[in-house]
């Protein structure tokens, strides 16, 4: 999903709004994924069941903590792999979703007047 170039006319408002709505899409499905990720690790190596695998997974994905205590070495192997692996996966599905809004904004500081009357 290239974006337009500083020599190319800004994007409509529709158009804008079509993007900004593939790149949510985009962030939802790491988001989703990740959730997916550590609700499968929770339930085969610690041994949660489904609903406090999502409860754990959530929270760290949203950088909550950890809910319940892990108790062998290879949950606490996970958490702290899936830990790092969830502020992976925050900041790029923050930085897919800002993308972009910055850029539209950068674009338009870079738009060159036609109007005389308007240059400064």
């Amino acid at each position: 999903m290239p974006f337009e170039g500083s020599d190319q006319p800004m994007l409509s408002r529709g158009a804008f709004v079509g993007r900004m709505l593939r790149h949510i899409g985009i962030a939802m499905i790491l988001i989703v994924g990740g959730l997916a990720v550590g609700m499968a690790g929770y339930r085969w190596i610690a041994g949660f069941s489904w609903m406090d695998s999502f409860l754990n997974a959530s929270m760290i994905l949203t950088s909550m903590g950890p809910v319940d205590h892990v108790a062998t070495d290879g949950a606490k192997l996970f958490a702290g792999c899936y830990a790092l692996f969830s502020g992976l996966v925050f900041v790029t599905a923050s930085g897919v979703v800002v993308a972009p809004l910055l850029h539209r904004v950068l674009h338009r500081f870079h738009i060159e007047v036609d109007d005389p009357s308007q240059k400064s």
